[in-house]
């Protein structure tokens, strides 16, 4: 591209310079050409005005005065009528520039010049143009030069910026070059950029996110499976399958749901559900892990109360923070639900260490843990809640009170006793 514009630019002077340099030479040369015929015609005027004034006061010519009264390079001949020709100079050879006049007396005047002189001074001329014309086309190099750099360099930076985001490599580069079209061009490409960044922050978020989530559920399949493998009691084995198809279900609504919040995490598929099936299933699916750690997990409050929301999420939420205090808590977990104003409440609480002071409502943010895990997990929880309306808060940093709420439905299904307390063993 550089040479082309250099290429270009340079050509357009050189045709520019041959138009009006012939022109101007063709001009410049007639000028001198005229301007010394000129010269040779008044110097023959002015030598026949001494002549006339000589012969009518009957004085003889005086070459001598006559010779100082012309140009060095020139030659008269002068005609008397009655005397003889007096010749001022030396006659030139070659062409000449030539210039007779004639009194009124009958004399005659005769001045010759060497055209050698013209040819010089067309020949200083043609120096001078040709000077002027070899400085701008150096100067049409030069700009040629800075243009072609000013407008490669950009598009060099351009394809380095389009191969980085072919290779993956989505960082805006935000550089602007003074030239509109450029410019806009860069503009196209940062915003290209930035909307790749935000296509694989999704797909990598989906990808942690899913691989978090569905770590719970496949693990707690998998212990019914082998609960199933280890039992010979055909009820046994019933009840089993059972509650790992639920599990099953409950896998692929975890699936769908993390694939509609990376598509849009506004969009909710909140129905009125009964929170004691969804409490009791959770308690269920971890109390065999819990078992297997010595500790255990009780239920208590309010009884008989239908939310508002996606049981499917609100599931994942109640696992995140069970499996959160089963990793980071200690002693008994409990699960507490209630009523404040118009929403339902279930509170989660152990009785480990809490959570550090330092991190505080952080806690929810992703990579922020204070056990060196994923940081992921409250997070999603998070996003869960907030999909259909509810929401996820810390009230208590130690010991730790995690509490979902959701919206209540209007209509109750009955009325359960106002504390009720069941441990699992």
């Amino acid at each position: 591209m550089r040479r082309r514009l250099i290429s270009s630019t340079l050509a357009v002077v050189l045709v520019v310079i041959a138009v009006f340099g012939v022109s101007l030479v063709i001009v410049e040369t007639r000028t001198i050409s005229n301007s010394a015929q000129e010269s040779v015609d008044s110097e023959a005027l002015r030598l026949l005005s001494i002549v006339e004034s000589r012969v009518a006061e009957r004085e003889p010519v005086d070459t001598g005065a006559l010779a100082e009264q012309m140009g060095p390079d020139r030659y008269a001949l002068i005609r008397i009528p009655g005397s003889g020709p007096v010749e001022i100079g030396e006659q030139p050879s070659g062409s000449v520039i030539h210039s007779t006049v004639t009194g009124e007396q009958g004399e005659s005047v005769s001045v010759e010049e060497s055209r050698s002189t013209v040819t010089r001074e067309v020949g200083r001329t043609l120096m001078i143009i040709g000077a002027v014309a070899l400085l701008a086309v150096v100067a049409a190099v030069l700009l040629a030069l800075r243009q072609a750099n000013k407008l490669a360099s950009p598009l060099t930076d351009l394809a380095e910026t389009a191969e980085r985001l072919g290779s993956g490599d989505p960082r805006p580069r935000h550089r602007r070059y003074g030239v509109p079209e450029l410019d806009r061009v860069a503009d196209v490409l940062d915003s290209s950029a930035e909307r790749i960044a935000r296509m694989l922050t999704a797909e990598r978020r989906l990808a942690a996110d899913a691989s978090h989530q569905l770590r719970t559920p496949l693990t707690a399949l998998s212990m019914r499976l082998e609960e199933i493998s280890a039992t010979d009691d055909p009820e046994t084995v019933k009840e089993e399958a059972s509650v790992a198809l639920g599990q099953v279900e409950r896998l692929t609504d975890v699936v769908e749901r993390l694939l509609t919040n990376s598509r849009d995490p506004r969009t909710g598929s909140a129905v009125a559900f009964d929170l004691d099936e969804v409490v009791k299933q959770q308690i269920e699916e971890w109390r065999p892990a819990y078992r297997s750690a010595g500790r255990a997990i009780v239920c208590s409050g309010k009884q008989g109360m239908r939310a508002v929301g996606t049981p499917g999420a609100v599931a994942q939420v109640l696992a995140a923070l069970i499996e959160n205090s089963l990793m980071h808590g200690g002693g008994t977990v409990a699960l507490r639900t209630r009523v404040t104003g118009n929403q339902a409440v279930i509170e989660v609480t152990d009785e480990g260490p809490g959570v550090p002071a330092d991190l505080g409502a952080r806690i929810f943010e992703r990579t922020i843990s204070g056990r060196n895990s994923t940081g992921i997990g409250l997070a999603v929880a998070r996003d869960l809640a907030e999909a259909d309306g509810g929401r996820l808060e810390l009230l208590q940093q130690q010991p730790p009170v995690f509490a979902l709420f959701l919206s209540r439905e209007a209509r109750r299904l009955k009325e359960g006793p106002r504390e009720h307390e069941r441990p699992i063993r």
